[in-house]
């Protein structure tokens, strides 16, 4: 095989970066989840330096959950009835306004756990209006051939993001503090905002519903009498349910590793750097059709790399480990995705988008109150380790048990 053909067989597809509206959006993305990188690892540490508990760490999460519930429901179904590229600049505006009020808290020079929470749920309410929407305006964008090839470049932008967001934060809050880690973020994000006042119009096409509860049921009852959906939601929320461990990574990294700040930062970012690396060789991805079992496979690999590093007592093997964990997670999430945005037709897209962006952003956020939880009752070792060998157990029994999910084959 020459080289040329390795590239092409196991790199990450870039056809999609041809299309100049797509391609403004996965840069602006690139740029964003840098700052959003480092307002994960600043407000985490704001809360635990104000708190000194995990469990207030792990309110975050719940911080994030209820509205990305709500908003990223309500968000999907109004996606089906109007113009996409107006709602994605509003949930945008909404998502920069949370940011900004973070900033302010933190520059008035009186920061409150509740005012913090506050803010990170506005910031979570506009995020899950343009994720909903942004998930659906892909498909309009691109031919069905380079979706999944899409979400692969997608996955490895957030990744990127993910290694270089709480990098870049370990080192500002180092030298200059939580305002200036908010800044960062707020300056950063403006790209996102400007790729979405750059799209074209996007209309709905299709019988359009009123938007509204009663389409979001519509959604809802697409995926319940659709086995492959229905479980392709179940594996990811196993996988972050039982085994994130992000809410513990401030109490790991002064119980172990002393309380610095670049363990800390590491600590984010291993996940993120087996993602890098998972999404650049993502040219095999696309080729598996047997997605249902590849997909309870990798989620059960997941699992154990996660307990893994909860008993390692090096920071290298902790972050070798996750690394493993990351890279099976974005392979996961590009088969996730490309399975519901080839599945539904476009008048669905925007509610099943808004469901699917719930489970991925809401399951985090559940795994972090899991997290901060068991931790505070059983303590730290006992709730990493045994969240990823639980998460390895329920996705093997769950997967398989469902036999058009076990066998089923990509469109």
């Amino acid at each position: 095989m020459s080289f040329g053909e390795f590239v092409k067989r196991h790199l990450v597809d870039t056809r999609p970066l041809r299309v100049p509206a797509y391609r403004r959006i996965w840069i602006g993305q690139a740029v964003s989840h840098v700052g959003l990188g480092v307002t994960v690892v600043a407000v985490s540490q704001q809360v635990y330096v104000l708190t000194g508990s995990s469990f207030w760490v792990g309110m975050l999460g719940l911080a994030n959950l209820i509205p990305l519930v709500v908003f990223g429901l309500w968000g999907g179904a109004v996606a089906d009835a109007v113009d996409r590229r107006k709602l994605l600049v509003a949930g945008s505006l909404v998502a920069w306004l949370g940011i900004v009020l973070i900033l302010a808290q933190s520059i008035a020079g009186v920061p409150n756990v509740y005012t913090l929470l506050a803010a990170v749920g506005l910031s979570a309410a506009g995020f899950a209006i343009s994720s909903s929407t942004r998930g659906a305006i892909i498909p309009r964008l691109l031919p069905p051939e380079l979706v999944p090839s899409a979400n692969a470049l997608n996955s490895l932008v957030y990744s990127i993001g993910a290694v270089g967001g709480p990098m870049v934060g370990g080192v500002v809050l180092q030298q200059g503090g939580f305002a200036a880690a908010y800044a960062v973020d707020a300056v950063l994000f403006t790209a996102s905002l400007y790729a979405a006042f750059r799209l074209p119009a996007l209309p709905p096409l299709g019988e359009v519903s009123r938007p509204g509860w009663r389409s979001v049921g519509e959604g809802l009852r697409f995926i319940v009498t659709s086995p492959i959906l229905l479980m392709s939601f179940a594996v990811d929320i196993i996988a972050m349910v039982f085994a994130l461990p992000r809410a513990l990574f401030p109490e790991l990294a002064d119980q172990r590793f002393g309380g610095s700040l670049l363990a800390l930062a590491w600590l984010n970012s291993a996940m993120a750097v087996g993602a890098v690396l998972g999404g650049l060789f993502s040219g095999w991805v696309t080729r598996v059709k047997r997605q249902g079992l590849a997909l309870v496979l990798v989620i059960a690999l997941w699992g154990l790399a996660v307990a893994a590093a909860g008993m390692a007592d090096q920071l290298w093997l902790v972050v070798a480990f996750m690394a493993v964990g990351g890279a099976a997670d974005v392979v996961s999430s590009v088969w996730r995705q490309s399975i519901l945005q080839l599945y539904a037709p476009d008048e669905m897209r925007g509610r099943l988008q808004g469901v699917f962006m719930v489970v991925v952003a809401g399951g985090p956020r559940l795994g972090d109150v899991r997290a901060g939880a068991t931790a505070t009752a059983f303590g730290l070792t006992t709730a990493w380790v045994g969240g990823g060998l639980a998460c390895a157990l329920a996705v093997l029994v769950a997967g398989l048990s469902v036999a058009s999910f076990r066998n089923y084959r990509s469109r």
